[in-house]
Parts: C-alpha cells; sequence; structure tokens
C-alpha cells in the first residue's frame, strides 16, 4: 500500500495557524450586575463572526481540565518559544505564535475569563470594566446573570415592538369542478369550462403599543364580506400587568352591523399548576342589549398535559371540557361540548417529525348536531419565516373541502376551496393527489433552485468579504508549518524507531465523493505536518471543534462543509479515516485498518 489510495486530483497546499491579537483582561473590583448588562447589550449588535477559538488552538475539550490546558501549552511553547530559533524572521514568526498561545492559555486557565469568553467571546475580553465585577463570583454565577439579563433584554424589544398580526382569508368557490348539471350548461356561453368564483373574504390586523412597563394597548379591526354583503369592526383593548400573578384588560369596540362593545376580562394564576380566565361583555345592537360571560380554567395535569374547562353564556352558551397533550413528537387534543345550538365531541391527532423543515401530519374527527367531518393533512416549513399547511375536510352535510394555509411571520393567508356538497370520491382524490403534486413540482423546480442560487451567492459574498482575512491567515500557516519542521523530524525519528505513528498524508478542506457534483472543485489543504506535530506517544487526539483553529490550518473554503482524511502508518499497518469537521478524532484504530488485499 501506498500514499497513492488517497485521491490523486487533490491539490497540494500549506497549512497555518490562525492568527490572535493579544487582549488583556482584569477581574477584580466590586459586583456590578449593571456593567454586565451594559456589556451584553453592546455586544448583542458587536459581535462578529471571528473562526479563531481558543479551545481548538490548544486542542482541548471545552470541558477542559487545568491539567490538560496545561499540558497542552507547556507542549506548544517548547513548539514555539522564539528563542529556540536563530533565523530572524522565524524567531519574529515564533514570537507572535508563541504569544497567541500564551493569551489563550491566560484566558482559559483563569475561571472567569473563561467564563466571559465562554459567553461573549473575544469581544467580552476587549471591553473595558470588567475589574468592576466580583472576583468571587463564579463562571455558573456569570452565566445565570447573563441569561437572566438576555430574558429581561428579549421582553423589552417585545413590548417595542408593535407585534403586528394579521389574518386574510379568500373563500373559493370551486363545487362547478364536480357538481356540474351539463344540461343547464349546454345552452350558457361558455359553458363547456368550470365555473369557479370567490364567495367570501375576510381581513384582520392588529397591532400592540407599549405604554408603560405594565400596560400595553392592542387595536384591532376586521372587514368580511359573503357573497356581496359584509361587514367591519374595530376595537381597542388596554391590557394591565397587575403582578407577575396576573393580568386585566378592557375592550371598547364598534362596528356597522352590531353597535358599541364593551369588555373586561381577568387572567389570574391560581397555582403554580393551575389558572382561571374571566371574561364578561356587552354588546348593544337594535336588538337591545346582549350581555355575554365566560369562564375558563386550566390546569397541568402533567409535564406535557393541559386540561380545560370552559362555561359561555350569552348568544351561545355552551359548556366545554377538553385535554391537551403536546410533547415533542405529537399533539393530541380530545375536546366535549354541550351548548346551544352547538354540541360535539371532537377528536384529534398530530404527528411532528424530527426534520429540518418540521413536517408535521394530522387528523381530526368531530361529530355533533351539525353533522361529522373528518379532516386530515400536512404542515411543513418551507423558509425560515414561513410555514405551508394543507387540510382536506370531509363531512356531513358539509361536503369536501381543502384548505390551503401559508403562515409568514405573524401574518397568516388561508384559502378555503370548497369542491363539492357531496361526497364524490373524486373530489376527495383530487383534493388529496392535487396539493401534494403541486407542492413537489414547485419544490423541485422553483424552491430548491432558489435555494442553490441563494445559498451561492451568500457563499461569494462571504468568500470576498474575507479574501483578506483568508490571505492572511494562509501566510500564518506557512509560518507555522515552517516553525513546525524541525520538531516533526524529531518526532518521525522517534515513532519510527518503534514502529509508532506516522502521519503519511493529510488534507483538510471540501472533498467531493458525489459523482453528480464532479463538476464541483475539490478545495483542500495538506496538514500533514501540522498533525505529526501532534502526535504524542503514538497517538492523536483531535477534540470536538473545528479543525479550522489548529496550529498549522486554516479554511481554505468558507461557508462549506469540511472533512480531514488521513493517511497513516502504524505497527508497520496503513490505514485511512475520513473525519467531518467538528468531529473529534483518535488515532489509531483498528477500524481504520486498511485491507492488505485491497
Amino acid at each position: 500500500m501506498s500514499r497513492g489510495c488517497l485521491d490523486s486530483a487533490w491539490p497540494h497546499g500549506a497549512a497555518s495557524a490562525q492568527p490572535h491579537r493579544p487582549m488583556s483582561t482584569q477581574n477584580t473590583g466590586r459586583r456590578r450586575g449593571r456593567f454586565i448588562a451594559k456589556m451584553a447589550a453592546a455586544l448583542d449588535d458587536e459581535l462578529e463572526l471571528d473562526n479563531q477559538d481558543y479551545y481548538s488552538l490548544l486542542n482541548v475539550r471545552k470541558e477542559a481540565t487545568q491539567d490538560e490546558l496545561k499540558a497542552s501549552y507547556r507542549r506548544l511553547c517548547m513548539l514555539y518559544h522564539p528563542d529556540k530559533h536563530r533565523d530572524p524572521e522565524l524567531k519574529s514568526q515564533a514570537e507572535q505564535l508563541f504569544n497567541q498561545v500564551h493569551q489563550a492559555y491566560e484566558v482559559l486557565s483563569d475561571p472567569q475569563s473563561r467564563a466571559i469568553y465562554d459567553i461573549f467571546g473575544k469581544k467580552g475580553l476587549e471591553v473595558e470594566g470588567w475589574e468592576i465585577v466580583e472576583r468571587k463570583r463564579t463562571p455558573a454565577e456569570i452565566r445565570e446573570e447573563y441569561e437572566r439579563l438576555q430574558r429581561e433584554r428579549e421582553e423589552r424589544r417585545l413590548q417595542q415592538r408593535t407585534n403586528p398580526k394579521g389574518t386574510i382569508s379568500v373563500g373559493v368557490d370551486a363545487t362547478d369542478l364536480f357538481d356540474r348539471y351539463e344540461e343547464d350548461f349546454e345552452e350558457m356561453p361558455g359553458g363547456g369550462f368550470p365555473h369557479m368564483e370567490i364567495n367570501k373574504m375576510h381581513i384582520s390586523q392588529s397591532i400592540e403599543a407599549p405604554l408603560t412597563n405594565s400596560d400595553t394597548a392592542m387595536l384591532s379591526g376586521s372587514l368580511s364580506t359573503h357573497n356581496g354583503n359584509g361587514g367591519g369592526n374595530i376595537n381597542m383593548t388596554v391590557r394591565r400587568v397587575t403582578s407577575a400573578k396576573g393580568w386585566g384588560e378592557l375592550e371598547f369596540g364598534a362596528g356597522d352591523i352590531l353597535g358599541p362593545l364593551f369588555g373586561m376580562k381577568v387572567f389570574r394564576n391560581l397555582t403554580p399548576r393551575c389558572f382561571l380566565t374571566a371574561q364578561c361583555g356587552i354588546q348593544f345592537s337594535s336588538r337591545g342589549v346582549r350581555p355575554s360571560c365566560s369562564l375558563m380554567t386550566a390546569r397541568h395535569l402533567d409535564q406535557n398535559t393541559m386540561g380545560y374547562l370552559q362555561w359561555r353564556w350569552g348568544p351561545h352558551s355552551s359548556m366545554t371540557t377538553s385535554v391537551v397533550r403536546d410533547t415533542k413528537t405529537s399533539h393530541f387534543t380530545l375536546a366535549l361540548q354541550l351548548g346551544v345550538p352547538h354540541s360535539y365531541l371532537m377528536m384529534s391527532y398530530q404527528y411532528k417529525f424530527q426534520d429540518e423543515d418540521q413536517t408535521k401530519v394530522k387528523g381530526s374527527v368531530k361529530t355533533g348536531w351539525f353533522g361529522t367531518v373528518v379532516e386530515y393533512g400536512a404542515e411543513r416549513k418551507i423558509s425560515r419565516h414561513s410555514v405551508l399547511a394543507a387540510t382536506v375536510s370531509i363531512g356531513v352535510p358539509q361536503g369536501v373541502t381543502l384548505k390551503i394555509r401559508l403562515s409568514r411571520a405573524n401574518q397568516t393567508y388561508l384559502f378555503p376551496i370548497h369542491l363539492t356538497d357531496q361526497l364524490l370520491p373524486s373530489a376527495v382524490f383530487y383534493a388529496t393527489v392535487g396539493p401534494l403534486l403541486v407542492y413537489m413540482a414547485i419544490h423541485r423546480l422553483v424552491v430548491i433552485p432558489y435555494t442553490r442560487a441563494q445559498k451561492q451567492q451568500d457563499l461569494d459574498l462571504q468568500r470576498k468579504s474575507s479574501e483578506v482575512d483568508i490571505a492572511k491567515k494562509k501566510q500564518e500557516a506557512e509560518s507555522a508549518v515552517l516553525l513546525m519542521q524541525e520538531s516533526v523530524k524529531r518526532i518521525i525519528e522517534g515513532e519510527e524507531s518503534k514502529m509508532g505513528l506516522i502521519i503519511l498524508n493529510a488534507w483538510y478542506g471540501k472533498f467531493v465523493t458525489d459523482n453528480s457534483r464532479r463538476q464541483e472543485r475539490a478545495q483542500v489543504i495538506d496538514v500533514t505536518v501540522p498533525l505529526q506535530c501532534l502526535v504524542k506517544d503514538s497517538k492523536l487526539l483531535l477534540t470536538e471543534a473545528s479543525k479550522a483553529g489548529l496550529p498549522g490550518f486554516y479554511d481554505p473554503c468558507v461557508g462549506e462543509e469540511k472533512s480531514l482524511k488521513l493517511l497513516y502508518q502504524f505497527r508497520g499497518v496503513m490505514h485511512q479515516v475520513l473525519s467531518a469537521d467538528t468531529e473529534a478524532l483518535r488515532i489509531p484504530k483498528q477500524s481504520h485498518r486498511i485491507d492488505a488485499v485491497a
């Protein structure tokens, strides 16, 4: 076996250590939580991507002990100490790398500095003022303080936003597709084509405006039309948070059909596992005053299950009880309502796939005085902020309806398409298969090409913006490799004398193994020397971190998935392994052995 078992098309290159700017931090003085708040708020908008990692530079785990840090630090100091190099240029390069290693060790060996670095990164260490934070505070206390401030800041941001929410519903009557009377259409112009029309629409919108830390005003309005008749209304609500256990709100409304509306609602946590909501209102109309009232209580039955009991009195009086169980993989609802004019029993189940698109499939059955309705459908995330869902509703006497819903951030678009008033198998088939075929076609012909083009555009911009930084890191990589040469020779001699671990070839970057992607160019660098330099006692250990931070490495393909491929010899036997960028690696291993016959 020879080195030729590696892909001969791989380009050769040099590797380097990542750049580092020394930073000094002071961690003495008095405790000042407001400094952490100020610093965290400032960093929130200033943190930038930086692929330098102190843990990766020292090749230690994020959970590394002081002994592990010290051992790695001493090893790298011996390699990069300036006094070991007489050449002025090499001496200068060694001094720079030595300072980087020294600063990384200084930060990670100090518990408080390490906690600050873990939370805020290098930017956090550059901020002046840590000297006013009490030295006795533990890393856990610093993290807890930061997380608390993050939650408070997020709450303030939510209050500052208008939080607009909107719904647009467009009802389509497509019964002519299936319920056609041929004799009538033969006499009508254009009767040969099915007739579809929009028979109802509904638009609603709401915004929020924080008044004080405890008061919020909400303005909402809606317009509806059905077969040419419709109306609208506008509502104003003021909510006050009275305590950590409850809030209350007043509602004022008016419409062009019904008269003024006045309502009040109160929410209260009775116990940590139980809460109560009470609501009452008065609606003024031409028929007189119409009062209404509702009361709902809910209780946590277990960690994932809620039980609800609701009583309503007014134009639509009823008593409803329901049980809702929501877990990571499923959502189940069972509800029973007794009332006037509607009583029903409803059961629904939703299964959540654990994929990137957050796919969900659901089914439900609802039966009562109005008849029986069976629904089934699916929901899928199609972009970062958009969710698409389709549901088929089959009922007696409602018929068959296809409901399409698109949610974009806080905006929802609904398209209920009524297909037939009867239970026709053809309508059920097309309502089920049609949306699926359309989605697959659009996803394959439009979404996937657009996503690929967008991703490539982002990669090109990222590469262009980081060209100077990559060139600098590459130059530093070449310097690091030069500094390693003498040490690597001694390591190889020692390993050869005991038939130990010899790195024959090592490549890091983007590999092209899929035949369908052969037109893409592999982007890899030679990291044989840096890895051989890390060999100790015939072992090589790499932690769970990006290898781009290791001494002698740099990122040859920013934004792409990277791997590390090694061909090594141990006890005179050839081994080979391909490892993911952030995957921990330990060699030698029996599973890496190459069959001599192959």
